[in-house]
Formats: C-alpha cells, structure tokens, sequence
C-alpha cells in the first residue's frame, strides 16, 4: 500500500460535541493544575525530579478519552513516556497517585515510592511501564502488536515518544517491524512535537520537512497535524486510531504541541512565553461558543488547584518506603504466565548484603 503523507487541513475543525468539548476542558485543566502542583512539590523539596506535559493536554486527553482501556490483548496497549499524565488522567487514574510518585511514598501506586515522577505502570489498562531512556518505548510497542495481530479483534497497540528519540534507533526498529509486506501491524505511533530536545532546537537536528514524512519509505500512511487545537487533536486521533483498527496496519501521527515549563526540573521549569498554550485555546472556543464563562473558568481552575494543594499536603504526611521493602518491585516472585511461584531463598531477591541485614 503506498504511503499517504497527509497535511494539516487549512480549513477549520468540524465542531466536536459540547459535551465532548466540555469534558475535554475539565481533564486538561486537571492535568495542567496537576503539573503546575507537581512542579511546586519538587521546587518546594518534596520530590527530587520534574518531568511532565504542560502544552500536551489537547492532544493527550484526546488519547486517553480515545483509548480502549482494559487488560489483555483484546484492549488497547499503551507504551506512553513521561509527558502522559493528562492521557492517565483522561483514563480514569487519580492525580493524587501522581502526586504520591512525586514524594516517593510507599502509597505510590505505580512503583511504590522507587522511581520519580512521570513514571506510571498500570497493569490492569495495559499500561507498560514508562522508563526514564527515551524511546525505548518504540523497541517494545511491535511485541503487543505483533500478539494483537496473532489474536485477532479490533486492539491496538500505542507507542508515544517525542521529536528527539526520533534520532534513536528504537524508532527505526519500530518503523521496520510495524510494516513488514504481508506482516504489517495494527501500530500507532505518535510522535508529540514540541520543537526540542532538551536544550537543542530541532531546526538543528532534522532534515526532513516533517518527522512524519519518514514513514513513507515504509510504506506507512501518515500526518501531521497541530495538536494544540483540541478538536483536531481529537478528531485526527480518533481518525488514526479507526484505520488501525479496521485495517491492522501501521500509522504515523506527528502531533505539534508546546512545551510550556522547559524540559524538566533540570532546565527550572519556569513558564516559557510565547508557546501556544493548548488550555487558552479551548477556553476561547468554550467563551465563543457560549458553553462556559470567564468566571466560570476561573472558578473551575481556582478550586482544582485547591483540591491538589489539599492532597499534596495529605500525601506528604503519608509514609515513605520501608528498608526491608528494598527489593521489593525488583526480583520476579512468580511466573505471570503460568501463575506459578518462583523458588528463591528470600523474597525473591537472592542473598542479602550483610549492610541490609543491619539495616533491618
């Protein structure tokens, strides 16, 4: 099948539903609160590390709200990286997990207080574990694929990663196994272009007019399109992910987005102006539209940004990760497959250090 590079339509959205846009606005104002909390945890000293999706939320609600969510192969796999809170969000997980993942307490849901923030793991969504490597992501997602193809049904799989681990070979690994002649796979890969890598412009580092266009060569149909705008966000995702499951084949989705607190903590995370800002957008239609005021909007942002201050004070309070719980969430402790235990001389884990045995 030839490629189809598609170009962003110049002409304007079809209107999505109020209700959709209505419940759109709410998670990417929940995720936005959620981050600017998160970014004051860490600056505050109660977290080590800072990474998420600030100027993401039109495009990753949109995912989330999209998603098939369940557990096994008749449901959707999701292999997300650490700018995916509001795509959690949108699927129902509790930004207050978020916030315990930040303190490293032993109620962190996703790794028991043992990795920082951004770093979900959700078994029962077929969430894969998110690692802080970028890209790695894009080695795995043609696993999932590949059973999803062999089981048969309307499951997909999705991989998300950003404009510079498009230089890494994990992509090209991901490109080639998704779109084998006669072995093509029901594939979304996404690609959420935010113009930089760390510190380095990516007008420095790509040759190609748009990442999207490297699918060609593999014959996969793709696009790029401007991520910022939640209804074509929405309605792009929803056209991608409708082809992946009807013709369980490969799709390529550049979505251009904004970075609106740097990279991370480690740049100092502070407002970057001049970058679209995704929640401004949508809250001009809502007030075009007549579905929400101004003040309505900022009622909405004041209590929410409340309601974390409150649960980022409960969860400082709560307990940090035990020594004796070390190897915890390290060494496997039975067979997942065959659901049977695996004989081992203490928890798992092989012989203890004799410094833990006194930390005990």
């Amino acid at each position: 099948m030839e490629a189809a590079v598609l170009p962003p339509r110049e002409s304007q959205p079809r209107p999505l539903p109020d209700e959709t846009l209505l419940r759109m606005h709410e998670l990417m104002l929940t995720g936005r609160v959620l981050e600017e909390r998160l970014i004051r945890m860490q600056k505050q000293g109660d977290g080590y590390f800072w990474i998420g999706g600030p100027g993401e939320e039109a495009f990753n609600v949109a995912l989330g709200m999209l998603v098939d969510r369940g557990e096994g192969l008749a449901h959707d796999y999701l292999h997300l990286h650490y700018r995916s809170s509001a795509t959690l969000l949108a699927m129902g997980a509790d930004p207050v997990d978020a916030l315990r993942q930040m303190k490293n307490t032993a109620t962190d849901p996703y790794s028991g207080g043992r990795n920082f923030a951004g770093h979900a793991s959700i078994r029962r969504w077929n969430v894969a574990p998110i690692s802080s490597p970028i890209e790695v992501q894009f080695s795995m997602a043609p696993g999932t694929a590949l059973a999803q193809k062999r089981y048969g049904g309307r499951g997909i799989t999705i991989v998300q990663g950003g404009d510079a681990g498009t230089a890494e070979g994990d992509f090209a690994t991901c490109l080639i196994w998704v779109s084998r002649p006669g072995n093509e796979l029901p594939c979304l890969m996404i690609v959420t272009n935010n113009e930089y890598g760390i510190s380095t412009p990516a007008a420095t580092q790509h040759g190609e007019a748009r990442i999207s266009d490297r699918g060609r060569a593999f014959g996969i149909r793709s696009k790029t399109i401007d991520a910022n705008d939640a209804e074509v966000a929405y309605r792009e995702l929803e056209e991608a992910m409708r082809y992946v499951r009807t013709e369980r084949r490969p799709f390529l989705l550049e979505a251009r987005v904004s970075r609106l607190y740097g990279h991370s903590s480690s740049s100092g995370a502070n407002l970057v102006k001049g970058e679209v800002d995704c929640l401004v957008e949508i809250e001009k239609k809502l007030e075009e539209r007549g579905l929400r005021g101004r003040a309505e909007l900022d009622a909405m942002r004041a209590q929410k940004t409340e309601e974390l201050l409150a649960a980022a004070r409960r969860v400082i309070a709560e307990p940090q990760p035990e020594g004796h719980t070390v190897w915890d969430h390290v060494f496997a402790e039975r067979d997942v497959v065959q659901q049977n235990p695996i004989p081992c001389d203490n928890h798992g884990g092989g012989r203890r250090t004799p410094w833990l045995d006194q930390a005990h």
